[in-house]
């Protein structure tokens, strides 16, 4: 009985409760679009952060105006930390050395490192042919176009490194366009470098790239520093802070405009539920005339908004997820992945906005059968 009465109450009204279906929706389609772009597309945004490259480096202790070298090993042991904000670990061992290809010499910084920790925080470096292979590989290199320019080389081409008497012949595995002094760079397997220094197990630099908001940034520097006692542990603040403060500023923007859509979307509700309960006083009134409760009449009513929310919250969820995949290709050049746990948060909020904007249905309550009756 309680549902066919339920569906004859929606039938009946059904004009003026699409009105309330329709603002359910539309606040439900913008809820749903900026809860998925905030749990997708600020993902996003952090991983674009990091083609930029490192925001934390660690370097050894100051020695007048020259920074000493640290012990290699802080690296592998940053490593085995396991922290989940820390998305790559590069140790860099720069020297001052020569460069010879046939005929052509230059001077040029050579940069020892992890090519395998190198490629995943430099990205978006430009690479003409391949990565070298290998955290340890002595035979191949890599070499900024500024360089290679310089020296007249080209992909699969022999270059010789001189360093305090000692070379070295290396294949040019690939050459890197950075757009920054990394165009005019050798960079050598990090063991090689050590070699050629006579700097066993030594590094110049540590470059770490953290995920996160600048205050989860400073609580992973907190941590460092705690494993590496002695050594500098600092953010380059301009990238991290930058980060952080747009990371914010974006959630926050989401979360004030869902709010304000969640209070329009209830006044929308509550004009439609208004105009609902001038019309129900004298099916409310027969009811009560036929011995129905307050509390049995005001349950079809709250499920009536129930129905309208989940109505309008699955039309909304669809078109949303749809709006959330247009903006993220539109605003941050990247699809937005749907993710399924925002059905159910957008049922909820519809569901908590509908039966706020059912409040006027509780004047229903004071309907006097006797005044119904008389045509009042």
């Amino acid at each position: 009985m309680f549902w066919r009465i339920l569906w004859r109450l929606l039938y009946a009204s059904r004009s003026r409760l699409a009105l309330a279906v329709l603002a359910v929706a539309s606040g439900a389609a913008v809820c749903a679009t900026l809860i998925n772009l905030d749990l997708d597309a600020t993902d996003k945004l952090t991983r674009e952060f990091r083609v930029l490259g490192a925001n934390v480096v660690i370097s050894g202790a100051q020695n007048g105006d020259d920074a000493a070298t640290l012990d290699a090993g802080a690296a592998q042991q940053i490593e085995n930390l396991r922290l989940p904000e820390v998305v790559s670990v590069a140790p860099y061992l720069y020297l001052s050395a020569e460069a010879h290809a046939g005929a052509n010499s230059t001077a040029v910084i050579v940069a020892g490192t992890w090519f395998d920790e190198a490629a995943r925080m430099n990205s978006w470096w430009k690479v003409d042919a391949n990565w070298v292979s290998g955290r340890d590989n002595r035979s191949d290199c890599m070499i900024g176009e500024q360089a290679a320019s310089r020296l007249g080389l080209i992909p699969g081409q022999n270059v010789t490194i001189r360093y305090a008497r000692k070379e070295a012949m290396l294949r040019v595995a690939g050459i890197i366009t950075a757009g920054s002094s990394e165009d005019s760079q050798i960079f050598i397997a990090l063991p090689l470098a050590q070699e050629l220094a006579g700097l066993s197990q030594r590094t110049s630099v540590i470059q770490i790239t953290a995920n996160g908001s600048a205050r989860q940034i400073e609580d992973v520097i907190g941590r460092l520093s705690a494993a590496l006692p002695g050594l500098q542990v600092r953010p380059l603040h301009q990238l991290a802070q930058a980060e952080g403060r747009l990371l914010e500023h974006i959630r926050g923007l989401l979360f004030g405009t869902v709010l304000l859509i969640l209070v329009l979307t209830s006044l929308g509700v509550l004009a439609a539920m208004a105009g609902l309960a001038l019309e129900r006083r004298r099916d409310v009134g027969l009811m009560k005339a036929l011995g129905g409760s307050v509390r049995r009449i005001m349950r079809f009513f709250l499920a009536e908004a129930t129905a309208i929310a989940l109505a309008g919250g699955i039309c909304g969820f669809v078109v949303g997820i749809g709006l959330s995949e247009w903006i993220g290709e539109r605003v941050f050049a990247v699809s937005i992945t749907p993710r399924l746990i925002v059905l159910p948060a957008t049922l909820a909020l519809m569901v908590l906005v509908s039966l706020a904007g059912a409040l006027p249905l509780r004047l229903l309550g004071r309907v006097r059968p006797a005044d119904i009756l008389r045509g009042e």
